[in-house]
């Protein structure tokens, strides 16, 4: 493999430490543009110093000082702030990681697209909420958008695009998350703590919450719309709670082709930064002779109904799926910050997607700004008192 030009955005969340571990694994075949995070100064400095990199943007202003200190001799570059981040976004390379965690994410990605590098894509959101927007530019700037989470990661890795007429459906799969045993009753008394608590994976605190009212699986479907071309209608889901099957795609043949791996974000990271090669990883690596059994089975909408509203919002219209984002957004951090309760999380998407109407988003500024109005129409709602139901003591179970 040829020496790549790279440079991560949100090194130091979950997925960018991964990636920087990925790196250090096989140091002599990349060439660190720059390392960015929102204000962990201390692991940036880390990070920009093991990897050699050439600059270290922090978002955070008031983190410059320490990172500049603590950069201080070493020959990288250091800048602060929205724009600088932006312009690390737009710096020549063959690859960006794009790990910046939610939304905040959308405005970095389409400047490395403008710029011509192909981007790992990590978080979902910004696809979810400017997906024609994102795809219409990587197609105009000739840039590949390669999915970094590991069930896009399987598909693309299976979706054969010569045999496009000849694929029937794409099929992800979910671990279910650490309640999917649960009945609602026991969730409505769910705590942070146990929703964080994913029995298969490790990741950060948001997206933990997602997998465990199965919102990022909903999310994952409006993301394979956009990414793949596929209608609504031919993406499915199913549970599998050993998270072996990334997921699949059936051909009119009757062949349904899997992506298989142990439950580490390093192989679908060591994938992107290896295309069109493949690379070595020091993750862990699936063995298929401890292997008991592989269990599928349907999802329960009744108890996990995210999933219905995604494809809701697919069929009602992009401005929809910026809602749908956006709101949950705001109630994950608010079940975080213990306002509110595990279930009002999707009852308070629903909500603010009842108040929804379509809208013309034929710009990332048009997105930002109705993203904004309905994050403050969703942290209205719950000061509100989240559509006046009881409050309910959040405890252990």
């Amino acid at each position: 493999m040829s020496v790549k030009k790279i440079s991560i955005l949100g090194s130091t969340g979950s997925v960018g430490q991964s990636t920087v571990e990925v790196i250090l694994s096989q140091a002599e075949c990349f060439d660190v543009q720059a390392v960015t995070a929102h204000s962990n100064a201390e692991l940036l400095a880390q990070q920009a110093k093991e990897l050699n990199a050439s600059q270290a943007i922090i978002a955070d202003p008031a983190a410059f000082k320490p990172l500049k200190e603590l950069l201080s001799g070493s020959g990288v570059e250091v800048s602060a702030g929205r724009e600088a981040l932006l312009e690390a976004a737009s710096m020549p390379c063959d690859l960006v990681m794009a790990a910046i965690m939610g939304f905040a994410g959308l405005e970095p990605i389409m400047k490395a697209i403008e710029a011509g590098a192909n981007v790992a894509l990590a978080n979902k959101e910004p696809l979810v909420a400017a997906g024609p927007l994102v795809m219409a530019a990587a197609q105009k700037h000739s840039v590949t958008i390669l999915p970094v989470d590991s069930e896009h990661n399987a598909v693309f890795q299976v979706f054969d695009e010569k045999q496009r007429r000849a694929i029937e459906r794409i099929i992800l799969t979910a671990s279910g998350g650490p309640f999917r045993s649960w009945d609602r009753k026991d969730m409505e008394v769910a705590t942070p703590e146990q929703a964080v608590a994913h029995p298969n994976w490790v990741m950060g605190r948001k997206i933990s919450v997602d997998s465990a009212t199965l919102m990022n699986k909903a999310l994952e479907v409006i993301e394979a719309h956009y990414l793949f071309d596929m209608k609504p209608e031919n993406i499915d889901v199913l549970i599998h709670p050993q998270s072996i099957i990334h997921s699949m795609v059936e051909y009119n043949d009757g062949s349904v082709l899997a992506q298989m791996g142990a439950p580490d974000m390093k192989t679908p990271i060591a994938y992107c930064l290896g295309w069109p090669d493949r690379m070595a990883t020091p993750g862990n690596k699936l063995d298929l002779n401890k292997i008991i059994n592989l269990e599928l089975e349907p999802v329960d909408n009744n108890k996990f109904y995210a999933l219905k509203l995604a494809y809701e919002c697919l069929y009602s219209g992009p401005a929809f799926c910026v809602a749908f984002n956006a709101a949950n957004e705001i109630a994950v951090q608010a079940f975080l910050d213990k306002q509110i309760g595990f279930l009002d999380i999707v009852d308070t998407v629903r909500h603010i997607l009842d108040k929804t109407e379509q809208q013309s988003l034929k710009s990332v500024a048009n997105i930002v700004s109705f993203d904004e109005t309905v994050r403050e129409l969703t942290s209205h709602y719950i000061s509100g008192g989240a559509g006046n139901r009881e409050k309910k003591e959040v405890h252990a179970v």
